[in-house]
Order: structure tokens, then sequence, then C-alpha cells
């Protein structure tokens, strides 16, 4: 792959999470559905943040975190997403420009908010997200910035974004700026209740307009309608692309030009938090992508990042990347 002037170039809600360690107990009393990301307005936020207890707040987003991850490796990332013009905006344009990734998206001013992510970490580790979108929803096809999407190896987009019309047209146009520029387009599934959603549209998308698709194991399941996991795996290898279908502990399965290859799970000492796994999964396999490596080599560094993203509380690295892969010897073949 050439070296285009970005690696890779995220398009997603632009969130800030806010982190709570909570028991299933609390779950059941606010009818909080475990384990799922669910969409609420902004009464229920309000409600749920004044119940929850002492909190983390810290700057996330699916394709937010990806790009973080991306440039904690290493990696030259961009990003497209909105934000308001009021205090969380700062902190979400703060953060990410801090973490070494190029962001210009011009601000709402006024209302809507910026959005925000209620996250309840349960003592087994799951994540229990709810969302106010905010003014993620305000993104749309004039901020997509044509020239950033050409100058972009990848252009990698979230299934949690495809909601409004606006955002449809948003990832339209930047598949259609990307190829039209010889490059490739990637998107993750997100969650399940994405694919439910939006059966017929994400369907078309995989099928006849991305290049690198990200998906765990339900989800690739909901996307042909089979809990067999297998006969997914056989559907995707029909497309002849590129995809890395994630399993938690079992690993992932990569599957390149119709030929699968299964790569394990990194070794975890503990599993704190599973905040962000795909996302940083995601970070280190595009990471090799555009390095020209081998898929097997993609899924272990993807295996590595995510390793070190459910470590601790939060969906974004506590350690720089780079440094975690050179002590684990492969650097080099970089």
């Amino acid at each position: 792959m050439d070296r285009a002037e970005f690696d890779v170039v995220g398009i997603g809600n632009a969130i800030v999470d806010v982190i709570a360690h909570a028991d299933d107990a609390f779950l059941a009393d606010n009818a909080i559905e475990k384990g799922a990301m669910t969409l609420i307005d902004a009464a229920r936020a309000e409600e749920i943040y004044g119940r929850m207890g002492p909190g983390v707040e810290v700057s996330g987003g699916s394709a937010g975190n990806t790009m973080a991850g991306f440039a904690s490796l290493g990696g030259r990332g961009a990003y497209i997403g909105k934000v308001c013009d009021d205090q969380l905006g700062a902190v979400f344009r703060h953060d990410i420009r801090a973490a070494g990734v190029h962001f210009t998206t011009p601000p709402l001013q006024g209302q809507p908010p910026t959005a925000r992510c209620l996250i309840l970490v349960t003592p087994d580790a799951q994540r229990s997200m709810n969302t106010f979108l905010g003014a993620c929803v305000e993104l749309g096809p004039d901020d997509v910035d044509e020239a950033l999407i050409a100058a972009s190896s990848v252009t990698y987009m979230e299934g949690y974004l495809y909601d409004r019309p606006e955002a449809k047209a948003a990832f339209r146009k930047a598949a259609e700026i990307a190829h039209r520029n010889g490059r490739k387009v990637s998107l993750s599934l997100s969650d399940s209740f994405c694919v439910h959603r939006h059966h017929a549209e994400f369907l078309d998308l995989v099928e006849n307009h991305v290049d690198i698709l990200f998906a765990n194991e339900h989800e690739i399941g909901a996307l042909y309608g089979t809990d067999d996991f297998e006969t997914a795996l056989a559907a995707v290898k029909r497309l002849g692309r590129t995809a890395a279908l994630t399993r938690s502990e079992k690993g992932a399965v990569i599957v390149s030009g119709g030929t699968a290859v299964a790569v394990a799970a990194e070794p975890v000492e503990r599993v704190v938090d599973t905040t962000g796994a795909g996302d940083l999964y995601a970070s280190g396999f595009l990471f090799g992508f555009t390095r020209g490596l081998e898929p097997a080599l993609c899924g272990r560094l993807g295996a590595i990042a995510a390793a070190e993203v459910i470590s601790h509380v939060g969906a974004r690295p506590e350690v720089p990347l780079a440094t975690l892969l050179r002590s684990k010897g492969i650097a080099a073949a970089l």
C-alpha cells in the first residue's frame, strides 16, 4: 500500500465516556441491559448519571478509540466526528489531538451538547453502555473532508454511527471518495443491535462497499442470520475480501482472499474492563494492514492491543502500544 499522508482516517460518534463500577443489582434496579449498548435521551442520561457511583471521564467513541490506539502504535491517523462547542467537546478535542490524531471537524455552536456514554462495569468485566448521542447525530456529508479521505490509505467507519439519514449519506460519500482515489474502506459492525436495526443496509455495505470488515462472532452471525459461527465464516470467505472476526477468549479468525486463519487471543493476567476491546483490536489490525503485513500478524497485533485495553478501566491504552510491541519483539517486523 502506498504511503499516503495518513494511514487511516476514522469516522464515528465523538463521545465522552463516564465509567463507573456497579453490580448486577444496580443494573436490574435501573433497568439497564447488561453487556449491551442502549441509546438514551437527555432525561434518562441525567437519571442514570445521578445514580451512578464515582466515575472517570475519558474521551471515547468506538472509532475515536481505534484512532487513539492506532496513534499509540505509531500510526498516522486522522478522525472525523462531531462535538459541540462546550466543555465536554473541548475535552474530546484535547484528548484526541493529544493522542496524536489529526482532528479538525468544526464543532457545533450551541445545542445539542456533546455526546456522552454512561458505562457501568460489573465485577465480571462486562460493560453496559447507555449512550446519549447529542451532537453526534449532526454529522453529515458536509463534514466529510474529501481531501482528507483521499489522503488516507484506509477510511474506517463504525456501525454505531449508522442511524440517521445524514450519517448514512456521510458513509456513502466517504466510501465513494476513498474508492475513487484507490483507497480502502473498512467497517466495524459495532454491535448486534446495529446489525438488526440496519440489516439490509449493512449487508449491502459489507457485500458491495467494504474492503476490510471487523465483527465479533455475534455480529457476524446476526448479519448472516445464523447462530453457527462456521456458517457465518463461510459466507464471509465467499466475499473474497479481508475480515477480522473476533471471538473473545477464543481468539479471532482472519479472512483474506477467501482463506481463513485462526489467531489466538493474547494472554491477560486479569480482565478488568472489556470496554474498547474491539476498538483496539481494529487499531492493531489496521496498523499491520497499512504496513503490508501478513493477515495472521495483523491479527496478532490486534490481539496485543485488545489485551492491553481490557487489563484496566477505560477504552484507550494506558501504556504506549509501540513500546509494548518492542517488549514482545514484534517491532522489528514492522
